[in-house]
């Protein structure tokens, strides 16, 4: 899905959480964090977070175990307990809670899973395979991206970022199912070694829905030759962050005068858009490249990849045979993991995904204390106000830019906890007689018509991007909003009762980080309206990017794994966010104890409390091989370098710890980089 969405996130998932039942109380700052082996001025992470990773090693259900993810096993299980409350009692026929439960029960019932091995594909892989010309392969893709089948392209309904208060149709570059270009195009032995255990996975998936062995190898040579060409059309992850490089609207008859290749008169009409005026073609070179790549590709070609796109999506939602397949390449291989998650795990982020709101209206209902939104409304503003006072304080902008910059910090809009109306669901049919994997494409349906029903409206503003029951936060540039659902307004994000160093170092730094989204090296270039739109001098901008590939520079020499280098220019927003909120929160929680004759607790200094808060949200243990995964795909800096990296430009962490010249965690004056 294209979203324009700039996220804290630690998670690879959306982890559920619930904030009622509070946890066992924990010390905020609690000293078995720690390893007093190592001096803070030598790394800080260690000193904050060694007790804490020593403590909780990885399972083996996980890549990656940190703060993040032990909160949300806690959560999992409350928000289990009021599904279970529903799959358990009677509940209407045609209701939404009837709903949850029986998604959530199709989704646990391995049994009759094993049973339908797998039949609930073969009607729709019958319809590839008789697809005879070109329009009826069009129809088809359009099928399959209906029930959430990626397959070529995407397509998403979202705010034009040059109109933003009207909704535009986009069209975007995939279908490849490594997820990034760089695994087919590396030549060296570690993406070979990948591209040969995913090309098992693609035989697998083919034998196990009944191809002979020579016809699954042929079958994985066509997905093999498609998935690698679309890979070397695609933009790079940094290209993909330049807003303008990714954004070409036009007429829509003007698309169809050069895209010859693609039935695209017949793909709109069958996803359900085919009164379109205009589009927006993301990624207008890959477009031009698939086009004429297309026409040379024979229809047995282009009817095994569609064959795997729809098993591979199918895949998790199927025989057991299945789903170990595809968790043995994207889980064991691609993550290092060692087993897969538990069933009911599956079952519940299933059915969260499908019906996250409705989910969210039950668990704000029964969890979520009003009390704690008031708090981050008090935070937010706090939080603004230490911006403001940051952008006014900036040496190297002119007043004119500072203006529009102060303008549109004005004009945030702040969602915190839940959505003010609730999405309806009366409209989507979940029905115990169809299969696990039926149910869920009538699901993806449903969502698309939500999705397609916006094309040329007005954006509703109203629309969250996050459940209520996610742990994560976000920035929207084309609305210019922040978001904090409920599921992170608790430890070791905020405390009820903690000083205020230590929420304002960990909830206060999220909400910091977000609204300097707002003015990082994509948010900048979106004004107050959420328009894609210059309002920065010349010299100003000059100024800035001077500062920002710096900054990139310095993240690029980490060395995360063996010889491997982060990708400082690819997580350049997520890091100037993490400085920005860092510097500002500090200044924030400063202003808000202003005259206070705070004293140490435990020991700790306020100031070295803030930044200890702020170091064990990225306490965790992670695999090798996902860290060279995330160093691939993630935008965010892994968590230990959010925390070394992102302290050593800051003066008043130096000052909180006596950082001192020769030790590992100073950095010279000179070299440091200071943005917001």
């Amino acid at each position: 899905m294209k979203k324009t969405l700039i996220m804290l996130s630690f998670a690879t998932a959306m982890v559920l959480c619930a904030c009622g039942d509070k946890p066992a109380k924990t010390k905020p700052i609690d000293q078995a964090n720690f390893d007093f082996s190592v001096a803070p001025g030598d790394d800080f992470y260690q000193y904050a977070c060694g007790g804490w990773m020593r403590n909780n090693p990885l399972k083996p259900e996980y890549s990656r175990y940190g703060s993040f993810d032990r909160l949300g096993e806690m959560c999992e299980e409350q928000v289990r307990g009021l599904v279970l409350k529903l799959s358990e009692t009677e509940q209407p026929v045609g209701s939404t809670a009837r709903k949850i439960g029986d998604l959530y029960n199709l989704g646990l019932d391995s049994v009759r899973l094993n049973n339908e091995g797998a039949a609930p594909v073969m009607d729709d892989l019958a319809r590839i395979a008789a697809a005879e010309i070109r329009s009826d392969i069009a129809a088809l893709v359009a099928a399959l991206h209906r029930t959430g089948t990626g397959a070529f392209f995407g397509t998403y309904v979202g705010a034009d970022s040059k109109n933003s208060s009207m909704n535009l149709l986009s069209i975007y570059q995939g279908g490849i199912g490594m997820g990034d270009r760089d695994y087919y195009l590396i030549d060296d032995a570690e993406n070979e070694a990948l591209r040969q255990a995913y090309e098992k996975y693609i035989e697998t998936l083919f034998t196990l829905a009944g191809y002979t062995p020579e016809a699954a190898v042929s079958a994985r040579r066509s997905v093999m030759k498609i998935e690698t060409e679309l890979a070397r059309l695609s933009f790079s992850r940094e290209k993909q962050r330049d807003p303008y490089a990714n954004y070409n609207r036009m007429p829509y008859s003007d698309f169809l005068a050069w895209a010859k290749g693609f039935d695209w008169q017949t793909y709109f009409t069958a996803l359900g858009a085919d009164s379109l005026q205009h589009l927006d073609v993301s990624q207008l070179p890959y477009f031009k490249g698939f086009d004429k790549f297309y026409m040379e590709l024979s229809p047995a070609e282009i009817k095994d990849y569609l064959s795997f796109s729809l098993l591979n999506s199918a895949s998790s939602f199927l025989s057991d045979d299945f789903s170990a397949a595809r968790f043995d390449f994207y889980g064991r291989t691609l993550s290092g993991q060692q087993e897969q998650r538990a069933r009911w795990k599956r079952s519940l982020g299933t059915t969260d995904a499908i019906l996250s709101e409705a989910l969210g209206e039950a668990y704000v209902a029964e969890y979520f204390p009003p009390e704690a939104k008031e708090r981050m409304l008090k935070l937010v503003a706090n939080l603004q106000t230490a911006l403001h006072e940051h952008i006014a304080a900036l040496e190297w902008m002119s007043d004119e830019t500072k203006a529009k910059a102060q303008e549109k910090l004005s004009a945030i809009t702040v969602k915190i906890g839940y959505p003010d109306k609730w999405r309806d669901y009366s409209a989507l049919n979940i029905s115990t007689d169809k299969s696990y994997w039926e149910n869920v494409k009538a699901a993806s349906e449903f969502n698309t018509d939500y999705m397609l029903a916006r094309i040329d409206k007005p954006v509703d503003k109203s629309l969250w991007y996050m459940s209520p029951q996610t742990v994560n936060a976000y920035y929207n540039p084309t609305t210019n909003e922040i978001c904090f659902p409920a599921g992170i307004l608790q430890p070791p994000f905020f405390y009820f009762d903690a000083d205020d160093a230590v929420n304002y170092g960990a909830i206060g730094v999220v909400i910091g980080h977000e609204m300097t989204h707002g003015f990082d090296d994509q948010g900048r270039q979106y004004d107050k309206e959420g328009n894609l739109s210059d309002w920065w001098s010349a010299e100003d901008a000059a100024r800035f990017t001077r500062r920002a590939d710096r900054l990139a520079e310095q993240y690029s020499s980490i060395v995360v794994l063996d010889t491997v280098h982060a990708n400082g220019r690819y997580t350049l927003g997520e890091n100037i966010a993490d400085q920005g909120g860092l510097r500002v929160a500090y200044t924030a929680f400063k202003n808000a104890v202003k005259d206070m004759d705070l004293q140490p607790i435990d020991g700790f200094t306020p100031e070295q409390r803030f930044y200890l808060a702020y170091a064990n949200l990225w306490a965790g243990n992670i695999r090798d091989e996902e860290i060279l995964r995330r160093t691939r795909i993630d935008p965010h800096s892994l968590g230990k370098w959010r925390v070394d990296a992102a302290l050593k430009n800051i003066q008043t962490f130096y000052d909180a710890f006596g950082i001192t010249e020769g030790q590992p965690m100073y950095m010279a004056p000179e070299e440091r980089v200071v943005i917001w």
